[in-house]
């Protein structure tokens, strides 16, 4: 069976795209099982240089296919920040998930509600080739000034979808990933790395997905 190596060391992400991949003929492994240690900077202006960028280290140090991502939260009325810079909002070292969260509501309380947001993913899958290939997704919603739910990270507990009633933190795992934006661009994802797991072969042009030169 050919191996896909999950390029991060975030576990709550791990789970999820396990979960998303699971019936694929792929051997899923991640950095833990190959004992690497490695930190990729996550610097970039945009979230494809963010996420080739990790699949490239990783696929280089490994010989392997890679699949990373990277994904941020954009709110309109902060003219889509804290966007590419989510997790590195809150410009303090140690910062927690829920300190990053109480930081972007102080920046929304000055502005009217409803606070229209969404959540985005770039996935890219390197391969040994050289070549890194990528795609997208995205998910609708908005902020909400109390937390709710404890499924999930990020900024989850204060996404909210309004069809539904609730936040991306109360959802189950299995709901989460019929309409998160990880969860949309994973699902495009699936066509060439199905490809990839019968034939080891890449064809740009027949999969929908952008190639990225490197």
């Amino acid at each position: 069976m050919r191996k896909l190596l999950l390029a991060s060391n975030n576990q709550d992400k791990i789970v999820e795209i396990r979960a998303l991949l699971e019936d694929i003929s792929l051997e899923l492994l991640t950095p833990n099982d190959l004992g690497i240690a490695m930190d990729v900077e996550e610097s970039a202006d945009s979230y494809l240089e963010n996420a080739a960028r990790k699949a490239k280290s990783f696929g280089q140090a490994t010989n392997l296919v890679c699949l990373a991502d990277d994904s941020g939260l954009e709110v309109d009325a902060l003219g889509g920040l804290p966007g590419v810079c989510s997790h590195r909002f809150l410009p303090i070292e140690g910062a927690t998930d829920a300190d990053r969260r109480r930081y972007l509501l102080g920046k929304l309380m000055g502005y009217k509600r409803p606070w229209k947001a969404h959540f985005h993913c770039t996935v890219a899958v390197y391969f040994p080739t050289g070549e890194i290939m990528s795609c997208e997704g995205n998910c609708f919603g908005e902020i909400i000034p109390e937390e709710r739910g404890t499924n999930g990270f990020g900024y989850d507990p204060i996404f909210f979808f309004p069809e539904l009633g609730l936040t991306m933190a109360e959802l189950s795992l299995e709901q989460k990933n019929r309409i998160s934006h990880r969860s949309l661009a994973i699902r495009a994802a699936r066509g060439i790395l199905e490809r990839y797991s019968r034939y080891n072969m890449i064809n740009p042009s027949e999969s929908g997905w952008d190639k990225m030169d490197t």
